[in-house]
């Protein structure tokens, strides 16, 4: 028998991801101008509760219209000068990327290679940057959603501590999942992105600094210009034409997420993400990571992974697959902006997709214990 889908396909990729229908009416309003009291209302709103998020003492963000790239090249511009030398980590296609825009911008770039899908070892750091003697940054990702793998940003933290080197954390796939505080754990520079666990569509980006790094701030870009923005926008403004849409829909989108609390959200991300992978290893699949992280699950399946996710595909169910070297080795389930029962749907076609039985009362079975 052939599926035959008729209502569109659902994603359950790792961004963008779906919109709830809250975000879809907000986006769906007529636009209203940048330049009036009620724009600059709802900004200063929006900020205040991103601060809430963050639980920081200081309002020293600045947001931008771009994908979460454009906040990773805002860092390397805005907190490093050219010939800084910098440990970029990398393990996986988005470390990778981290080393590419610090070269780019003319940053002396150490690469600490990490096997894709285990996690750096803090310690390695720590003897890199002593070795080094002058290392100015660590660029690193906390959530590298190319191979699921965690990176345990507080225990590098403690590492770098008493050293001179800024940490510089990629959030994208974290910020909204776990209960980030980058003052508590010692972050100096933190990004995200608006498509991940925000809900929204890509084209707004978050940029924190520690006062670390603010003593390091200086302009080496024109749009990305982080003092320029923050003067702006802590006066309710944006140096250049901003995603009003997306700006408004974060203020919602922020003000849900905090009347939940970010401790809760984190275990039922947790609860989903262990749920979800005990429900798939006991149907053949093999966790990737060695350390996963609980926004995605990235999994190696019984079968091949692009044959797996074209019969999904026909059924409406989107599954993300792997990235470079890993491209049709795994596939990767996205948790962030799903609730509970939204992952049946996803663990339902799995079941149909390989003929096996179970996967779906595995999971309930995993979630009625932890619930």
């Amino acid at each position: 028998m052939r599926f035959h889908n008729l209502k569109g396909e659902r994603l359950f990729t790792p961004g963008p991801v779906e919109l709830p229908d809250f975000v879809r009416e907000i986006l769906s309003r007529q636009i209203i101008h940048h330049r009036t009291p009620e724009f600059t209302r709802a900004f200063l709103r929006t900020r205040e509760l991103f601060k809430e998020l963050l639980r920081s003492s200081t309002d020293d963000f600045v947001f931008f219209s771009s994908s979460g790239t454009g906040a990773m090249e805002a860092s390397v511009q805005n907190f490093f000068r050219e010939g800084d030398k910098v440990i970029a980590v990398v393990g996986g296609k988005f470390g990778e990327r981290w080393a590419e825009l610090s070269r780019t911008w003319g940053l002396k770039t150490l690469e600490l290679k990490v096997e894709w899908g285990k996690s750096v070892d803090p310690q390695e750091v720590e003897e890199l940057i002593k070795k080094e003697g002058d290392v100015k940054g660590v660029l690193v990702q906390m959530s590298e959603s190319s191979t699921g793998a965690y990176h345990d940003i507080r225990a590098l933290a403690r590492v770098m501590k008493e050293t001179d080197a800024l940490l510089v954390v990629d959030a994208i796939t974290a910020l909204g999942v776990y209960d980030i505080s980058p003052e508590e754990w010692g972050i100096d520079v933190l990004v995200g992105g608006s498509q991940k666990a925000f809900m929204l569509p890509p084209g707004l980006s978050m940029l924190w600094f520690s006062q670390k790094a603010k003593e390091r701030l200086r302009g080496r870009s024109y749009y990305f210009n982080v003092k320029e923005e923050l003067k702006k926008q802590r006066e309710g403004q944006t140096a250049f034409t901003p995603n009003i849409p997306l700006i408004l829909a974060l203020g919602e989108v922020l003000s849900r997420l905090l009347s939940v609390g970010m401790k809760e959200l984190e275990k039922k991300y947790e609860t989903m993400a262990r749920c979800t992978r005990e429900a798939l290893t006991s149907a053949g699949f093999e966790v990737f990571p060695e350390k996963p992280v609980i926004s995605l699950s990235a999994l190696v399946p019984p079968v091949p992974a692009d044959e797996l996710r074209k019969k999904l595909l026909s059924m409406g169910v989107r599954l993300a697959g792997g990235q470079g070297k890993l491209k049709g080795k795994i596939v990767r389930i996205s948790h962030m902006g799903m609730d509970y029962l939204d992952m049946l749907h996803a663990l339902g076609a799995v079941e149909l997709a390989l003929g096996k039985e179970g996967i779906c009362s595995r999971y309930l079975t995993c979630l009625s214990r932890s619930l």
